[in-house]
């Protein structure tokens, strides 16, 4: 009966759904392995169909006969979800139980076995095998547990099942916890609510002596890594161990190749000098793979693999004496996207890998080179994504509280800009529980401890709009204190306390403007925007659509949205502005104000690309870009330009994230002047295979409205064949579709793991 079930399980019914909802196969969901910051080569995956039940929460005993189960749930999918195959809402005063069997292969005999949850919203307690292993209280951090003491292994003769029992009570919106934008009654900028297992839940063998957690700091100014490590021993337990004179090997490879290696104490920091080191940027991610070895004298004990990037986040002034957000010590203007994270049919989790990574790919088409993850904790491959293909990312703390005076915190700040309280008076701000302000405490550490990896992360933004707001300059210090390589926005749009290391506004329905009280610190748009353009039949709810300025037409939304960049943004940079963040990424639910519908089906403005020039006319030889040296060299090689008297500039796709060496060759059929190393934005309009398989992208300038080679100019065409004489409408020419298709694909898999 269960291989039926298992055979005919299909998503509940959704108005919306993504093209990925199709391609899950419920043997193998999420496949991936999730913890690509800390890797080790065997474990396994337990997402797929679990047992499910709902009981009310004063019925906390195990249900142990598989027929007191109501069907069957797909793990790791919430159960409000689609994907689920339940979509119904969990209650405050109800309990979710989850139960599953599994096997533990021969070979991991002997060893430790960890079960690990990436998520599980809200409190979550476990069992195996009957036995109780631990609980876990908040919503969006990692977890696991020891059961090596309560499993068993398979054997020559048989093979051994043993059994995970979960339950989970969520409070949601009802007791003041940290839930973000969830409420069991959804509308306008609240969605629908999140409970149980949302991420991959899956087991590792470790040995009896490990490696638990490691931490990595790059420090540029003094030109190296420093690299710690928490490790757990045999013969104790996390918090009363007496371990041995343990010691790590750290060795940082480029690719292949190691470039620097170091041994010492594993209660010491590793200290790798890194001279002349690539740096990451959001032009060129540069990560550096590193090995941790644990070792007694010369006997190797545990080993992982990870990587980290060379960069540095910090606060200087500019030229003109304005202070800025620095980026490895340079302005750099963030040009970012408020991303929420919702999913029609998965709500938090993402269906697929490659739908996680589609978001971020298309941030950076559309000229990002930064996201606000808005109140939501991502599971750690979406990190490493940003990671990889260069996207800064700006972390909000989850929100909690209950009781929010709506009017005083929204309403009324969002038109009186000037309007500030003070945050210590609990009740105002919904914190007048004294746990509740220690539970946000708690969480905010581990949500730093569990994302501190990640090269992206430059900001942390502990209060959004006064939600729950409390001591935010307190809790700024903190922050800075525990984590200081990146920046804290300690209140993000509204009632500014003064701390540092920003004054950060939001502003909707208004003329975007430098803000008053900036007390000499940088100062961003941390919101502003919001611009809704309702797509016929990629709408969640028609009755109930939601957004800042609405329009009915592409045209017009396109020309509001460029107008509003190139008018009221640009201008501000002048005057100090170090970024903004424009709502939103994606439609969630009845809100329509992003730029792209809910289902991720059709993208509301076109992509934008730029080129870098390479070569010039003023170059006989061919230049290149030099990483080590930050310039263009010349090359041995003959100018195509000189060599053929072709008329166009030549250069590499640059904005989307593409690094020097790995890059995509682009013509860019424009006859203005340009120097060397200059950026164009770009459309494109087709590529071409030459012989030797590379791929030459063909593009025109943003003004431009030809879409394909029949609709270049004749002068155009004659030039690309005397270039490459093999090109034409035919045999080896792609048109624009097919063209941008190649970057997407270049783009999300480009140094995977």
């Amino acid at each position: 009966m269960a291989n039926v079930m298992e055979n005919t399980h299909k998503p509940a019914k959704e108005s919306l759904m993504t093209k990925w909802a199709e391609e899950i196969d419920i043997h193998n969901v999420l496949p991936e392995y999730p913890r690509p910051q800390m890797v080790r080569a065997s474990w396994l995956n337990l997402n797929g169909l679990w047992d499910y039940a709902i009981s009310k929460s004063e019925a906390a005993e195990l249900p142990e006969a598989k027929s007191r189960y109501d069907g069957k749930i797909l793990v790791p999918f919430p159960i409000e979800s689609a994907l689920s195959g339940v979509k119904r809402a969990l209650l405050p005063d109800e309990l979710l139980w989850y139960r599953r069997t599994f096997s533990i292969p021969q070979e991991w005999e002997g060893q430790r076995v960890l079960l690990h949850f990436g998520a599980v919203d809200w409190k979550a307690t476990v069992w195996v095998n009957g036995n109780f292993v631990g609980e876990h209280t908040g919503g969006y951090y990692p977890f696991s547990f020891d059961i090596s003491e309560h499993i068993r292994c398979d054997t020559d003769d048989s093979q051994s099942t043993n059994e995970i029992v979960v339950s989970v009570w969520d409070g949601t919106d009802v007791h003041g916890l940290e839930r973000g934008k969830q409420t069991l009654n959804p509308q306008g900028i609240f969605y629908t609510a999140v409970s149980g297992i949302w991420q991959t839940v899956w087991l590792e063998p470790v040995p009896r002596t490990f490696i638990k957690s490691h931490r990595v700091t790059p420090d540029l100014d003094n030109e190296r890594v420093l690299v710690s490590v928490e490790c757990i021993e045999d013969q104790g337990s996390a918090d009363d161990r007496t371990l041995r004179d343990l010691q790590i090997e750290v060795t940082v490879l480029e690719g292949e190749t190691p470039i620097t290696s170091c041994r010492g104490s594993i209660h010491d920091v590793v200290d790798l000098k890194m001279p002349n080191s690539k740096l990451w940027t959001p032009d060129s991610p540069f990560l550096y793979d590193l090995r941790i070895e644990l070792r007694d004298q010369e006997a190797l004990l545990d080993s992982i693999t990870s990587y980290f990037g060379m960069r540095k986040y910090s606060i200087a002034r500019d030229e003109k004496g304005i202070k800025r957000l620095f980026v490895n010590n340079k302005p750099l203007f963030q040009h970012g996207v408020l991303d929420q994270g919702y999913w029609p049919d998965g709500l938090y989790t993402a269906p697929t890998d490659e739908a996680l990574q589609y978001d971020l790919v298309l941030t950076k088409k559309l000229g990002f080179n930064m996201t606000r993850k808005h109140i939501k904790v991502e599971p750690a491959r979406w990190y490493y994504h940003c990671d990889r293909l260069g996207l800064i990312v700006w972390q909000d703390m989850i929100s909690g509280g209950k009781n929010v005076n709506i009017v005083l915190n929204g309403i009324i700040p969002m038109v009186a800009s000037g309007l500030t309280i003070r945050d210590n008076k609990y009740a105002r701000v919904g914190r007048q529980d004294e746990g509740s302000r220690r539970n946000f405490e708690k969480e905010l550490k581990e949500m730093i401890d569990a994302l501190y990896h990640f090269p992206s992360i430059a900001m942390w933004v502990p209060f959004n709009e006064a939600w729950g707001q409390f001591d935010a300059e307190r809790i700024a210090k903190w922050t800075k204190e525990y984590d200081p390589t990146r920046w804290v926005d300690h209140a993000s749009g509204w009632h500014d306390q003064g701390a540092d290391d920003l004054r950060s506004v939001h502003i909707y329905f208004r003329k975007l403007k430098k803000p008053k009280k900036i007390k000499d610190r940088p100062w961003v748009i941390s919101e502003f925007g919001g611009y809704s353009l309702p797509v016929a039949g990629h709408v969640w709810d028609k009755s109930k659509e939601f957004g800042y300025k609405k329009f009915k037409e592409k045209g017009a939304f396109q020309g509001a949205y460029a107008k509003l960049l190139q008018e009221e943004v640009q201008p501000l940079i002048g005057e100090g502005l170090s970024a903004t963040v424009y709502t939103q990424l994606t439609d969630v639910e009845t809100e329509t104000n992003g730029l792209v519908t809910y289902d991720r089906k059709v993208v509301k403005i076109d992509p934008v690309f730029h080129v870098v020039v390479e070569q010039t006319r003023d170059y006989n030889k061919r230049m290149k870009y030099d990483p080590a040296t930050n310039s263009f060299v010349e090359t041995q090689y003959e100018s195509l330009l000189s060599a053929r008297g072709f008329p166009y500039p030549y250069g590499w796709l640059k904005e989307s994230g593409t690094p020097p060496g790995r890059h995509l060759d682009v013509i860019l059929m424009s006859s203005k002047p340009y120097a060397l190393g200059d950026k164009e934005q770009v459309k494109i309009v087709g590529c071409f295979m030459r012989s030797d398989g590379d791929h030459k992208l063909v593009c025109v300038e943003m003004d431009r409205a030809v879409m394909d080679f029949a609709e270049l100019s004749p002068e155009e065409k004659e030039a690309l064949n005397r270039l490459y004489p093999q090109i034409g409408e035919g045999e080896g020419w792609f048109g624009a579709e097919v063209a941008e298709a190649i970057v997407d694909d270049f783009l999300h898999f480009r140094g995977a793991r």
